[in-house]
């Protein structure tokens, strides 16, 4: 059995149930261009569903570790093991300094890997923010005790991605070459449901309603060449609007970000489906 190996703003585990419900009989190739931490792909995987994938994301760390797994288990097993990856705010700092430091770069690929799964680990609430400077900003997350994935789980992510190919591209530049029959399941950065609820701190960059606008039309595209197309995204009436035409399902969910417990509460997202 694979687990995801890091914890993602915007994770789909809890909504694992329905989003299998509006899946397609059968399917060539699976892409999901915005990967985040691959819920959906590594249950696909656990029910053998998985033939062949192609995954992506903008976040050029989150895919450097993904290619470490990948590539390089064995290195990357053998660098957590380093003492100072602790459960405490001093190591924190340590390893957020350290990472700032080659953040954004070509060196040190399985360091920075190492670095980003403690820092997943370890972080608030398991979230992922930079700066304008493109530095990781999130704080300690005062956990209850040391999270480092086992041995065996890295190994076991490891044997899954052999059959994946991991791309750090634009979601429009990763479907280019999906063909009829072949499964995209889109998740992008949900559009703000109120002015105050707006987070685009995966990428320097954010994601602007704009980007929401052309996601849509790669949506028609993609389906107009009879590419089976899933996407999860707000229920607001503007991102309905994009995609008037298609099969729109509403479901329940809780987002996670908010420091405060007690504002964690059920809202409503929605599925499409061009099937």
């Amino acid at each position: 059995m694979k687990v995801p190996l890091v914890k993602w703003a915007g994770g789909k585990r809890q909504l694992l149930k329905r989003l299998n419900g509006r899946l397609p009989q059968s399917w060539g190739t699976y892409f999901e261009p915005f990967v985040g931490g691959g819920a959906l792909l590594v249950d696909l995987h656990n029910q053998g569903k998985i033939k062949t994938a192609v995954i992506s994301d903008l976040n050029s760390e989150l895919i450097n570790f993904y290619r470490v797994v990948q590539r390089k288990p064995e290195e990357l097993i053998e660098e957590l093991k380093d003492p100072l990856f602790q459960n405490t705010p001093e190591s924190f700092r340590e390893v957020k300094a350290g990472f700032n430091e080659i953040i954004g770069t070509n060196k040190n690929a399985v360091r920075r890997a190492a670095f980003l799964i403690y820092l997943n680990k370890h972080g608030f609430n398991g979230l992922w923010r930079v700066n304008s400077w493109g530095k990781y900003n999130v704080p300690f997350g005062s956990h209850a005790k040391r999270n480092i994935p086992s041995d065996q789980s890295i190994l076991n992510f490891h044997a899954m991605l052999s059959r994946v190919t991991i791309l750090n591209k634009d979601f429009e530049a990763v479907v280019k070459n999906a063909r009829k029959n072949d499964l995209v399941y889109f998740d992008p950065p949900y559009q703000p449901i109120s002015k105050t609820a707006r987070f685009t701190g995966y990428n320097p960059d954010g994601f602007k309603f704009e980007d929401q606008e052309r996601l849509a039309k790669v949506f028609g595209r993609l389906s107009d060449r009879g590419v089976l197309v899933m996407l999860s995204n707000s229920r607001i009436q503007v991102i309905e609007d994009l995609y008037e035409g298609f099969t729109i399902r509403e479901v329940e969910a809780k987002r996670f970000i908010n420091c405060n417990g007690q504002r964690r509460k059920g809202i409503f997202e929605i599925i499409v489906t061009n099937y």
